[in-house]
């Protein structure tokens, strides 16, 4: 790569990523009183991160099956009200324990 694309390619980078942090500071001047919007913004960054760990998880064991699996164990660790860490292993072993017999 040219040293003079890398510049070009980074300064579009900044210019992206600084406008969308800044754009509501700049577009909302006061508190946002609507509690469905407060509550819609509130979920975002879970949405998000949902979206972008999802479709790792399901190629992460290299089988869909395993990982399947390992979705499944964590569905149901975390709905019976697991935390973070136990629903991680749970997902873990069940995936690991699944490829074993596979």
């Amino acid at each position: 790569m040219k040293s003079a694309n890398f510049w070009i390619y980074l300064l579009v980078m900044f210019i992206v990523t600084y406008f969308i942090r800044v754009l509501p500071f700049i577009v909302f001047h006061k508190k946002i009183e609507n509690k469905f919007i407060r509550s819609f913004l509130a979920y975002i960054p879970y949405t998000v991160l949902g979206a972008m760990t999802f479709p790792a998880v399901l190629y992460a064991t290299g089988s869909i099956i395993t990982a399947i699996a390992g979705v499944i164990a964590a569905f149901v660790a975390a709905y019976r009200g697991k935390g973070l860490f136990t629903v991680a292993v749970c997902a873990s072993f069940t995936a690991f324990i699944v490829d074993l017999f596979l």
